[in-house]
């Protein structure tokens, strides 16, 4: 690539993509007007928090002077910095993080300079800083870390290589990252492509716009090949990188609505791709056809051999072979993925499997056991393949009144319960888990316990969940309202223990919880789905103002909850699929399976990564929470049962 085209790509990835923002309410400006419009400090300062949202600097410092003694004052100071930080001197932004060292703020502001720092290319500060910054959870952050190291002739591509895997959030940082190694000679024009090819299977149109201008490519071919693959796969493979590139795009946005027709161009065209690219070309297609369980999966898998995957399409090709009992497979698969992604619990589990079918017992035994440990899913399903039953851990000592008391003295939790108030969970679950940080697991049960007494119930079970040797399932799997549910379960005959599994993972017994698509509660019920349910049970004087009311949503989401085991056969596996993305989908996954599968096989190929995620939480919940109401061992398997393939029959349900 031409110095004058490189430099051209790099300065179209660092354009900022500026968004319209809604049309808002005028903010009072002035201090002593804004201090008559609201009723109290909080009411100010959700409003002062609203304005920082909103980079309005002068409503900002209207509403911080009139909060001059607020109960968290380090927000406040916060608030005022970050308004300005884009002009703010170091001097003034040292002084911040001294006055708040070792808080949950202070490495907040220390998140945001160093973004800052980084669009602005100040390394000599960005480098100091960025040791410093103790939650290292910014995925910007870490791509001008190496861009920063790239700069300074450090080679760091196959660091960068590790990191880009998503472009999710990709942003000016890692675009800027792949252009100076691109530069540099550490990356090549196929590690472009690459790149290219991952953000189009991720449907993120703005990253292969950014990117395809590295690659010298025509920006219309790419695009055309997202926007109308049809077009792009009638004309044929063309010639050169940029054609065979463009056609292997529009072969995997092809394959989301019809990876027949895609297999067909790729068997079409295909003598004019390279082997590698060939083989590229199946596993865009296989993916797709992975993910809507199509039955020529497993072929277009195994035509995809040898090509590079997606972390997405190294887990769907070993879901494909679950399904379709190709053991071999399935082990092969796994030992092809990168070192990280094949530590998972879910793929130790699956390989311990293939392997014990191949008749290396001794070997699975060993992975059984490296993952027994590990509470959760993988972690039960191997104590069963090692001949155990699922027990709960013998209880820690109770925490004692000298332990509870620097709890209740706390002042990072006493924020938190404040943002809490407020209904502002994420600044509250900020300063939460930040004191959490510094404590021992002795201190972890301190602090779980002290959650339970100011009801926080969420908070107990996070803050339990961390510890590893002394453990207490009591805080970690609370079953509040015990005589509520009861009185709605035991008459349904619905399994209690499954039902509390359900709510821990639904809402974590946040009475008040919201989604961001409108389920409330405890049973997080959707607003249609409450209505439907209080008709069917003749709840006549329902109105949807009630569903918050504990009784009514557990009486709410009981039922529902029975009526859609009753809709699937009585299988728990399908029903907590159901409840969470509608009876009809668990219906029609099932429809494509080849034959009878273990539940847990279904649940690791249910085509939905939330829902996929939230049967497997929920079912192993409701084992733990049967250990713990019955005293008795439990066996997650025997919860998970059978799934079979049984025809497509449209429900009532919603």
């Amino acid at each position: 690539m031409s110095y004058r085209n490189l430099m051209r790509a790099a300065a179209a990835l660092t354009v900022v993509l500026v968004l319209t923002a809604a049309a808002a309410q005028p903010v009072l400006a002035q201090s002593s007007r804004a201090g008559s419009a609201f009723a109290n400090d909080d009411d100010a300062f959700l409003a002062l928090r609203e304005a920082v949202r909103r980079d309005d600097a002068t409503t900002t410092a209207a509403l911080a002077d009139r909060l001059p003694n607020y109960t968290i004052g380090s927000y406040i100071d916060y608030y005022r910095l970050k308004v300005r930080l884009r002009d703010a001197s170091p001097n003034d932004v040292r002084a911040f993080l001294t006055r708040h060292d070792r808080s949950a703020i202070g490495d907040r502001m220390r998140n945001d300079w160093l973004l800052e720092l980084g669009r602005t290319r100040n390394w000599a500060l960005f480098d100091e800083q960025y040791p410093q910054f103790v939650l290292n959870d910014d995925h910007q952050l870490k791509c001008y870390a190496l861009l920063s190291a790239t700069l300074k002739g450090q080679r760091v591509a196959d660091d960068a290589r590790t990191l880009l895997t998503s472009t999710v959030s990709y942003g000016d940082a890692c675009s800027t990252l792949v252009v100076t190694l691109l530069q540099s000679g550490q990356f090549s024009v196929s590690d472009v492509w690459a790149q290219v090819r991952l953000a189009a299977e991720a449907g993120n149109t703005v990253v292969v716009r950014r990117l395809v201008l590295l690659a010298e490519a025509p920006e219309t071919l790419v695009m055309r090949a997202l926007d109308k693959p049809a077009d792009v796969l009638s004309r044929g493979v063309g010639s050169g990188r940029t054609a065979h590139e463009a056609f292997i795009i529009a072969l995997g946005r092809s394959a989301r609505n019809n990876p027949a027709d895609a297999a067909n161009a790729l068997l079409l065209a295909g003598e004019q791709l390279t082997p590698d690219e060939r083989a590229l070309g199946w596993a865009q297609i296989a993916l797709q056809a992975a993910i809507k369980l199509a039955p020529d999966a497993m072929v277009y898998w195994r035509r995809a051999q040898g090509a590079s995957l997606s972390q997405e399409g190294y887990q769907w090709q070993v879901r494909s072979a679950l399904r379709a009992g190709d053991w071999k497979f399935v082990r092969s698969a796994i030992e092809a993925m990168p070192v990280a992604l094949r530590g998972d619990t879910t793929w130790v589990y699956w390989y311990a499997r293939a392997l014990r079918i191949e008749g290396r017992t001794q070997d699975a035994q060993l992975h059984f056991q490296s993952i027994s440990a590990i509470p959760g899913f993988y972690g039960q399903l191997a104590l069963e393949e090692l001949g155990q039953k699922i027990v709960l851990p013998p209880r820690a000592a109770p925490v004692t009144p000298e332990e509870l008391a620097p709890m209740a003295q706390n002042p990072g939790f006493k924020r938190a319960i404040k943002f809490f108030e407020m209904n502002l969970r994420f600044e509250g679950y900020r300063e939460w888990n930040w004191e959490l940080r510094r404590m021992n697991e002795r201190q972890h049960l301190a602090a779980a316990e002290y959650a339970r007494q100011v009801n926080l119930l969420d908070r107990m079970v996070n803050t339990s969940d961390r510890t590893q040797v002394a453990v207490d399932f009591s805080q970690r799997f609370p079953s509040p309202y015990a005589d509520i549910m009861r009185a709605n379960a035991a008459p349904l005959g619905l399994d209690v223990a499954w039902v509390y599994g359900l709510i821990r993972q639904e809402s974590r017994f946040i009475m008040n919880a919201r989604s961001n698509v409108g389920a409330s509660g405890l049973m997080q019920i959707m607003p249609a789905t409450a209505s439907f349910v209080a008709r069917k049970i003749g709840m006549d004087s329902f109105t949807p103002s009630q569903v918050n009311d504990i009784p009514v949503n557990i009486r709410l989401g009981a039922n529902y909850l029975r009526m859609v085991l009753a809709d699937l056969d009585g299988s728990q596996a399908l029903a907590t699929a159901a409840y969470n993305a509608g009876p009809g989908r668990p219906r029609a996954w099932r429809a494509t399976l080849p034959r009878s599968v273990e539940g847990a096989i279904f649940a690791e190929s249910i085509p939905f990564a939330e829902t996929r995620g939230y049967v497997k939480n929920v079912l192993s919940n409701a084992t733990y929470y049967a250990a713990l109401f019955d005293n008795q061992p439990q066996s997650l398997k025997s919860r998970l049962g059978w799934v079979a393939p049984k025809g497509f029959v449209a429900s009532e349900l919603p």
